[in-house]
């Protein structure tokens, strides 16, 4: 599986050196497919690879870099477009490890914006953005309603000149989930970077990091969201401090089991429960077309997320109506 092979060069950046030239490909086709070429690129710094490599991965350092300075633009037009409001938007995810100078953002590739804010002003955020050029990307009405009855932010924005995305979020997870993390906590416990942005606090970048990609999603490029976790939990001095944070926000469980993936995964190994190893097998499906090798397995995690996110009978109606509607997993 070439994911293992990426993951080792990860773990272990010296093991490039030994590699055939034949090897390559598989593995920056799955470097590619997982968003992690960036980040390889930082990894392999310094290491003796093949010329034709060694021009990609500069190419993808470039990228990344250029990822990092539109999104660190677009959080500076959401902060100037709040401002008026008095509200400081918290940065969260990729834009949030790159304003903070994190490990986790070095190399990085960072999609869309992601911000948090008060639950009772997603009212005035909204309207702020849509005045300075945002639109809505969802028009259809049961997709809004949903949105803004169920889940953990605004229906994605994107801007009408820049063509960037912005996710305006009240909390860390859907309110249909089991996990309620306190919202409230994370707002009065961020942390000021200047110029109108703020960031989650050190314990909350992770255990964030962690409730997206073991509370919400379906695993899809979770070996970089598990990359990310891996880097956070290396920052974190005060690990006692971290699993109080975790059982104050009910993510206890989520929190160990992306401890033993990440040691597993990305580390020297630890024992794993046999639904770990379920995790591990969806984690490294990439082949060496960069393609997910287990779609079954990728179907099961899909229906896992949507489980995770509401009740049954709630979760039927819900797939039944975006079925009429002509949705299909991908």
């Amino acid at each position: 599986m070439s994911a293992r092979a990426l993951v080792a060069l990860l773990r272990d950046p010296v093991r490039a050196s030994a590699l055939a030239e034949s090897e390559w490909n598989g593995i920056i086709s799955a470097a590619r497919a997982e968003r992690l070429l960036g980040t390889l690129a930082v990894r392999l710094e310094g290491v003796d690879v093949p010329d034709p490599v060694s021009a990609i991965l500069a190419d993808a350092q470039l990228d990344a870099e250029r990822e990092k300075r539109i999104a660190l633009w677009e959080a500076n037009r959401a902060a100037a477009a709040l401002a008026p409001l008095g509200l400081e938007p918290i940065l969260l995810k990729g834009a949030a490890y790159a304003a903070a100078g994190l490990r986790a953002g070095k190399g990085r590739m960072i999609g869309d914006l992601d911000i948090l804010v008060p639950r009772d002003r997603l009212d005035e955020a909204e309207a702020a953005l849509l005045a300075a050029g945002w639109e809505w990307v969802k028009p259809d009405p049961y997709d809004d309603a949903y949105y803004r009855r169920w889940m953990h932010e605004l229906p994605p924005l994107i801007h009408r000149e820049r063509d960037r995305m912005i996710d305006v979020h009240h909390t860390i997870l859907p309110l249909t989930a089991r996990p309620r993390p306190d919202a409230a906590a994370l707002i009065t416990q961020s942390v000021e970077l200047g110029g109108g942005l703020l960031v989650l606090s050190q314990e909350d970048r992770v255990l964030h990091a962690v409730a997206h990609m073991m509370a919400d999603g379906d695993l899809s490029g979770g070996l970089r969201n598990l990359w990310d976790i891996r880097c956070l939990l290396a920052d974190i001095e005060d690990k006692s401090a971290l699993d109080r944070r975790a059982a104050h926000h009910g993510l206890t469980a989520h929190l160990a089991r992306a401890r033993r993936l990440v040691a597993h995964v990305y580390g020297d190994g630890l024992r794993l429960t046999f639904a770990d190893r379920l995790f591990v097998r969806r984690l490294l499906s990439r082949d060496a077309w960069g393609q997910d090798s287990r779609k079954w397995l990728g179907l099961a995690f899909y229906i896992r997320s949507h489980l995770l996110r509401m009740p049954p009978l709630m979760l039927m109606r819900h797939l039944w109506t975006k079925w009429r509607k002509g949705h299909r997993p991908a």
